[in-house]
């Protein structure tokens, strides 16, 4: 099983709007951009949502058959690890490998040794086609990068061979998450992470380092956008050379997540894929579950109650919704409308301030990040919010659609 060249991410909090994402995708084939989805849901949002991979992976089926879809589609387990992986075993052919936690976390030292020896050969300079350097490689950073790394990338390789014991090999798509830290990963020090995954037996697909700068949920790239570029290109440099010389999978790609709406990144990537004709994976998650919030707000009278009441929950609860997403939410309280004044908006108020419109005077980041991670009110709504899915189903599927495809997919590939 191998993913195709493009790839795109596309949760689901509430496995709803399975029909208008696919939807999207088939818009981007329409203009002969050959994209496949891929619906990703993580172990904290099934938790959360109380829903399992079985329900992911029947939204998706139910989504192809009705939109006639017949080109290849995954369902990810996202941000998987040994101690969860069981619960996405069955349903998935996609497996988010995160070992961020074990970043910086030192392995045996004896391993640290065997490391260095192993990867001794490339002491001295190192010279990767399309970036102009020449990458200096001593001892010294060798001992530093297994330090950083070694540790998580045997992590991964546990995982990996486990998932390889239930699945058979090459029945899946790997993918190796690194981003969920402190620190971005350099370019060298990501060819020698796709080196050792080699080593240790690891056919990854697609890898998502992390990058410099904010990748915030629900809003734009906060960082430098010209140091992201270069950063980015040399990454799809390395990835290309380390595909040639390490015998790695030919359709290895770099992953983007937090991936939705980061506009102001999107010229970037398209450009370094282009340049090295190079595949990408971009993983959105909650932007369709926004789209759900402004499509009750649009829709007026009990669905911009409703969207009203995610809102005021969220602001009385901010500490305990924004805590487990605390590394990668911009927030200005500051900036939060208060529960008087969001009363008395309307469904023209309510809906600009959360679409992420960057020309629009009224667009808040700080509000659309607070409802991003206020998912778990409309959980605790129950059948009143799915009801009023069910019944503004028209305004809500269109805006799915519409932000997938005209704000995203166009972006990144046209």
């Amino acid at each position: 099983m191998l993913i195709e060249k493009y790839s795109f991410g596309i949760g689901d909090r509430f496995t709803m709007e399975g029909g208008a994402q696919l939807e999207a995708i088939q818009k981007i084939n329409e203009l002969g951009i050959p994209v496949v989805p891929v619906w990703n849901k993580s172990f904290r949002e099934h938790t959360i949502v109380k829903t399992t991979q079985a329900s992911v992976k029947k939204e998706a089926d139910e989504a192809v058959k009705a939109k006639q879809w017949n080109a290849g589609y995954y369902i990810d387990a996202d941000h998987i690890g040994l101690e969860t992986v069981d619960e996405f075993i069955h349903y998935s052919n996609f497996f988010t490998i995160d070992v961020a936690h074990f970043i910086s976390k030192s392995a045996e030292s004896r391993s640290i040794s065997a490391f260095v020896k192993r990867h001794g050969k490339y002491l001295g300079g190192l010279s990767i086609p399309g970036i102009n350097k020449e990458f200096k490689v001593t001892e010294s950073f060798l001992k530093d990068t297994a330090s950083k790394y070694l540790l998580a990338i045997q992590e991964v390789s546990k995982i990996y061979k486990y998932i390889e014991s239930k699945k058979g090999k090459n029945n899946f798509i790997p993918e190796v998450s690194m981003d969920e830290t402190e620190h971005a990963q350099t370019p060298l020090d990501l060819f020698f992470i796709l080196a050792e995954l080699k080593y240790q037996g690891v056919e990854v697909q697609t890898i998502a380092p992390k990058f410099t700068g904010l990748f915030a949920k629900g809003v734009d790239y906060i960082g430098d956008v010209a140091l992201f570029e270069k950063e980015f290109e040399q990454d799809v440099a390395v990835v290309k050379y380390a595909v040639e010389i390490l015998d790695l999978p030919a359709n290895l790609k770099l992953s983007v997540h937090s991936g939705s709406d980061k506009f102001s990144i999107y010229p970037a990537i398209r450009k370094a894929i282009q340049k090295f004709d190079a595949g990408i994976h971009v993983k959105t998650a909650g932007t369709t579950w926004l789209e759900e919030v402004i499509g009750l707000a649009q829709s007026g009278g009990k669905g911009l109650e409703i969207a009203k009441k995610i809102y005021i929950n969220s602001l009385k609860r901010f500490d305990e919704l924004t805590g487990p997403y605390a590394t990668v939410l911009n927030i200005t309280k500051s900036k939060l409308p208060g529960e008087t004044e969001v009363s008395g908006w309307s469904s023209k108020e309510f809906s600009e301030a959360l679409i992420h419109d960057q020309k629009c005077m009224d667009f808040n980041p700080s509000f659309r990040q607070l409802i991003h991670v206020g998912y778990k009110i409309a959980v605790e709504m129950g059948d009143e919010f799915y009801n009023a899915l069910a019944a503004y189903r028209s305004n809500i599927s269109k805006n799915v659609t519409y932000n997938l495809f005209e704000r995203h997919l166009k972006r990144l590939f046209q």
